[in-house]
């Protein structure tokens, strides 16, 4: 068992004899498929779900656009992707941060258009005839979760923790962060998912006190794994792996792709018809909620009967799930953890409900799964917990967390110098020496990347900014002190400063990257 102290802050007015009503943090896990928040209830000690309507704790992350330009969030957007698809944005969350380039390796079909611009630019949406980028949609949603949490709450709401996925790139995250102010939520933390549902399954004593877990979360878009060690109160995060692009819609993809096969290879009037697909989409979905709790699932769309069963539906995603079980392997590596050792497997995320994923899961740790909490509230859950940690309602609780992908700047032949290994504690400085490459060089492009290569080519450009005004000097004699460094939320600041004349310059993280001509990279020194 975990044993917390709680504890309670109350502000006075001294003036005037009364309490301060202090602003609530509330915990939001911003999702592929649904959104959730949560909030820390003072009374009795405990996170709780925020309702969002028609009696459910979740929000569809789905935003309609009308042809005027007026947009509907949640269920009643939902209801639009089967009649108009083409105006009605989904899956938000697995186009925040990425570009074509990004895209171009992984394939993101969806019935709206995208608007890929050019190989570095982060893409755009395009719904009749307006541009929307993904982190505007993405802060529509979270403006919906900001009104229902006031509403229920009776009090203004302006802070929040918000979760992303653990394997989340450093662009990625910043836009999160941008989203959410854009709603009006200003971010006091941002925590990785996997760790959030480990602090909800640690508080409500489902854990050993002194133990080893590890978090298996598949979601709608994307996959984490952690492994964890639990020491009392700190959650120490010993190693991450993931996969941002896959996840429970794969599983949907799956099964339409099959039912085309099967059912409609000669209707080729019908596949043309976006509406069509939508719904093959929907019924697709329904398929799998509905083998989860039996064995096989009939439907109907264009006039022809699709049958699915299970173990059908186990063929089509046993290469997807294998791939997340190779992640589990690569983790359990990292953090130099043997099978045997390891105590605990959560499961989090509403996929982990599709009885191959429980399968496999507990036959490759060799024990059975804990799945004592709801897999969809958990993370939200955890997140109000962090949020009860930083106003000062818990203590005796810390999260020690890890960066999940290698970070450092390219240097000469298009090689990645690393400052930030993967897997390591945050927060965390690091910083190197570098210089120029010719002589009379008066700036150096600093351009940073994130990814396990050595090869800049084959990672993602994260930032890029020029350090301009280096004193004309022979080639090697600068001295360029480039500084990362990472907070606690795993948010990345760069500095590169010259020293001879303390000439400096930060980072700056836009939704389009591009290279300036004409100035060359640092040199190690």
């Amino acid at each position: 068992m975990i044993f917390i102290r709680k504890m309670r802050k109350i502000q006075i007015n001294l003036r005037e004899g009364s309490l301060i009503q202090k602003d609530t943090i509330i915990g939001i896990d911003l999702g592929t498929t649904n959104s959730l928040a949560a909030f820390w209830n003072e009374e009795n000690g405990m996170p709780e779900m925020i309702p969002m309507g028609e009696g459910s704790n979740l929000l569809p992350s789905v935003v309609h656009f009308s042809e005027t330009g007026v947009s509907m969030c949640g269920n009643a957007a939902k209801e639009k992707l089967a009649t108009d698809p083409e105006s009605t944005i989904y899956s938000v969350k697995s186009l925040i941060g990425r570009t074509a380039m990004d895209l171009a390796r992984s394939p993101f079909s969806v019935p709206y258009k995208i608007d890929l611009g050019s190989g570095q630019d982060c893409v755009e949406l395009l719904v009749h005839g307006k541009r929307y980028n993904p982190i505007e949609v993405s802060s529509m949603i979270l403006s919906q979760i900001k009104e229902k949490a006031e509403h229920h709450l009776s009090r203004s709401v302006s802070r929040c923790v918000v979760t992303v996925p653990a394997y989340f790139t450093e662009v990625q995250r910043q836009f999160t962060v941008k989203a959410c102010q854009q709603a009006g939520l200003a971010v006091v933390r941002v925590i990785n998912e996997p760790t959030a549902a480990s602090l909800a399954y640690g508080f409500r004593g489902s854990l050993e006190r002194d133990s080893l877990i590890v978090v298996y979360d598949l979601g709608g878009g994307t996959f984490d794994v952690s492994v964890l060690r639990l020491s009392g109160g700190v959650f120490e995060v010993l190693a991450t792996r993931g996969d941002s692009r896959l996840g429970g819609d794969d599983f949907t993809n799956a099964i339409v792709e099959y039912w085309k096969v099967r059912y409609y290879s000669d209707a080729n009037d019908l596949l043309s018809k976006v509406d069509f697909i939508a719904n093959l989409n929907k019924l697709a979905e329904e398929s799998k909620r509905i083998i989860s709790a039996g064995n096989s699932y009939s439907g109907n769309a264009g006039g022809i009967n699709l049958q699915l069963d299970r173990s059908i539906l186990d063929e089509l995603i046993k290469p997807l799930v294998v791939k997340t079980i190779e992640c589990c392997r690569d983790a359990l590596k990292d953090a130099d953890i043997e099978l045997s050792d390891i105590d605990e497997v959560i499961m989090v995320g509403g996929a982990t409900r599709t009885p191959l994923v429980r399968e496999m899961t507990a036959s490759y740790f060799h024990k059975n799964v804990n799945l004592s909490q709801n897999p969809d509230e958990v993370v939200a859950s955890g997140a109000a917990i962090q949020a009860a940690i930083i106003a000062g309602y818990l203590s005796e609780f810390l999260l020690l967390d890890v960066t999940p992908l290698a970070i450092g700047i390219e240097v000469g032949d298009g090689l990645m110098d690393v400052l930030i290994p993967r897997n390591s504690k945050i927060p965390c400085i690091a910083n190197r020496l570098y210089t120029t490459q010719k002589d009379g060089q008066s700036g150096i492009r600093i351009s940073v990347f994130q990814g396990g290569y050595t090869q800049v080519a084959k990672n993602l450009k994260i930032a890029e900014f020029t350090l301009s005004g280096i004193p004309l000097m022979p080639a090697g004699a600068p001295r360029i002190l480039v500084t990362f460094s990472m907070d606690s939320s795993g948010i990345l600041t760069v500095t590169a400063l010259e020293q001879l004349t303390g000439i400096s310059q930060n980072i700056i993280i836009n939704s389009t990257l591009l290279i300036t001509p004409g100035e060359e990279q640092a040199a190690p020194l």
